[in-house]
């Protein structure tokens, strides 16, 4: 059975990472281009932003997600959404989605770290701002959502190391500064282009473009998974222990190959 999930477990070869809902769902092209065209053109003073989540115990405030929001807040340059002691982020709140939206769409890079969960539907809420997510480790989106984002993750986003933030204190504000202009224009174009893939459209309309919402793209990938079963293509066997891995391989690289994140993903039962 293959499980359709928002977070899928790095150890379980039948989990498949769907996105998170967000609050837009296009009845039309013409909802979808509109929006897209909003949020290339917009204004984004702020160069990073950030969501922040209640920190009310003494490990979530050594936390890197704690860490960052220490950043932010003493940057100029970053806006930050305290969602701790007000209802602004929460679900259940009537205008929270607005305020994310709102929140994002000021910025050009939009932080999202790991925090209770190692995913967040931060990182769609982002992509649908059209704000070019930051990660932090790569369970948070690279290894989850295989089938709905690029499998070179520096074409729509920037990668940190959770480390580089908690012991190195690397500034996360100089290192999106470094990233050239013509690099963010490339990558921002990208994650506009990713907003199809990633969301859900009205259920009582479909697209009329050749484009595919996020279901779409889920009933295609699972459609295929069965056609390699039955062609016997996918008779080789494979390890739980690698089930992070087998998307991000390359031709003629095995599972067994040196990769700089092995160490996050050490097998566990």
């Amino acid at each position: 059975m293959t499980a359709l999930v928002v977070e899928a477990s790095p150890w379980h070869l039948n989990d498949a990472a769907v996105p998170y809902p967000t609050a837009f769902h296009p009845a039309s092209d013409e909802d979808l281009f509109a929006w897209q065209d909003r949020v290339r053109r917009i204004r984004r003073p702020h160069l990073f932003s950030y969501a922040a989540g209640a920190r009310t115990t003494d490990k979530a405030k050594q936390s890197v997600a704690a860490r960052l929001a220490q950043q932010c807040a003493a940057s100029r340059n970053c806006s930050l959404l305290e969602c701790g002691n007000n209802s602004k982020c929460d679900d259940s709140h009537s205008h929270s989605h607005a305020s994310v939206m709102h929140h994002f769409q000021r910025a050009t890079f939009c932080l999202v770290p790991r925090d209770s969960t190692s995913t967040s539907r931060a990182a769609f809420d982002a992509i649908l701002a059209g704000c070019i997510p930051v990660f932090f480790h790569p369970g948070t989106a690279y290894v989850q959502y295989t089938w709905h984002l690029p499998k070179n993750h520096a074409d729509y986003s920037v990668y940190i190391p959770e480390d580089d933030v908690r012991r190195r204190n690397v500034s996360v504000e100089e290192t999106l500064r470094r990233v050239p202009p013509k690099t963010v224009k490339a990558m921002r174009d990208a994650v506009v282009g990713l907003i199809p893939t990633v969301i859900y459209t009205d259920p009582s309309s479909r697209l009329d473009t050749t484009m595919m919402d996020a279901f779409d793209v889920t009933v295609a990938a699972v459609i295929d998974k069965v056609a390699k079963v039955r062609r016997g293509a996918a008779d080789e066997e494979k390890l739980d222990m690698y089930s992070w891995k087998y998307p991000l391989l390359r031709d003629g690289q095995k599972v067994q190959d040196p990769h700089e994140w092995d160490a996050l993903f050490a097998f566990s039962n």
